[in-house]
């Protein structure tokens, strides 16, 4: 149960907080974690095999013997697997190069930024999960999870945010010439946030839906908004939710319009002294 409006539900599909207000949180796919992945496991061995160079070098070498060559061997891959990510991750705050080259973040469960622990955890679980089993583990538990977590993820509550998102069309359209008359009288009354995202996801994508497809999406969403309506104009289903959402904006905006006019108005009384008290600095 929500205990304040912070708090966030998450089903799997959307993050809702507790005002019933969908955040678009996106996960970042397997394929793109997998490729940053990659990367990230590539820089680590490079530099791990930059410090064992180092270590094995005439410079350095005459200052090991056997025993402390080998602990010195052990400490580099500690500091490449678990230091280093850890660092990097909490500085960066859930960034690192192969995220950066894919556009993702680790985020916490409920999206916001990840701490030293949930670093230091995923770090941890990493030198099994991937380093230990080549990716096996990790791979196995992403593909069977819906966000594509791995285990680190899942003991840590983290996720991989996608960031890299397309850059947002808008489509501004007016009230269909058939039915503008209708427009004028109709009472059309708010529609619930969840249809009216799917009524303008639809309308933003419908020319590049199969003819077929288009047809039945928009009679099945024509019939959620026909109960919000009065009365139904006929015609076709597409003309009709591109008019209820023409006049659910317009009006909407004159409204916000309204409302700034009479703060406007109001702004004098609400802001100025009580009549006859002194201003003091």
């Amino acid at each position: 149960m929500l205990q304040n409006d912070t708090d966030l539900v998450d089903d799997g599909t959307e993050l809702m907080t507790g005002e019933a207000v969908a955040l678009d949180l996106r996960s970042t796919s397997y394929v793109l974690r997998a490729a940053g992945a990659i990367i990230d496991f590539l820089l680590s061995i490079g530099i791990f095999l930059l410090l064992i160079l180092a270590i094995s070098s005439p410079l350095l070498s005459p200052l090991f013997d056997d025993a402390s060559r080998a602990a010195a061997t052990i400490a580099s891959l500690v500091f490449c697997l678990v230091v280093i990510p850890t660092a990097v991750e909490t500085a960066t705050g859930g960034k690192s190069l192969g995220r950066l080259a894919i556009g993702a973040r680790i985020v916490r469960d409920d999206g916001g930024a990840i701490s030293f622990r949930h670093a230091f955890v995923r770090a941890l679980t990493g030198t099994i999960e991937i380093f230990s089993t080549l990716g096996g583990i990790a791979t196995m538990t992403a593909l069977l999870n819906s966000r594509s977590k791995r285990l680190g993820d899942l003991l840590a509550g983290t996720y991989s945010q996608n960031e890299r998102l397309p850059r947002l069309v808008t489509h501004d359209w007016g009230v269909p010439q058939s039915l503008i008359g209708w427009s004028t009288t109709a009472d059309v009354a708010r529609l619930p946030d969840g249809l009216s995202r799917r009524i303008a996801q639809f309308l933003g994508q419908a020319n590049h839906l199969a003819p077929s497809a288009r047809a039945r999406l928009s009679a099945e969403l024509a019939v959620e908004a026909s109960r919000y309506v009065f009365p139904v104009p006929p015609g076709e289903s597409e003309l009709f939710l591109a008019a209820i959402t023409v006049v659910r904006r317009e009006r909407e905006s004159r409204a916000l319009l309204l409302e700034r006019e009479r703060l406007a108005r109001l702004d004098a009384a609400l802001r100025g002294l009580p009549h006859g008290f002194p201003e003091r600095g």
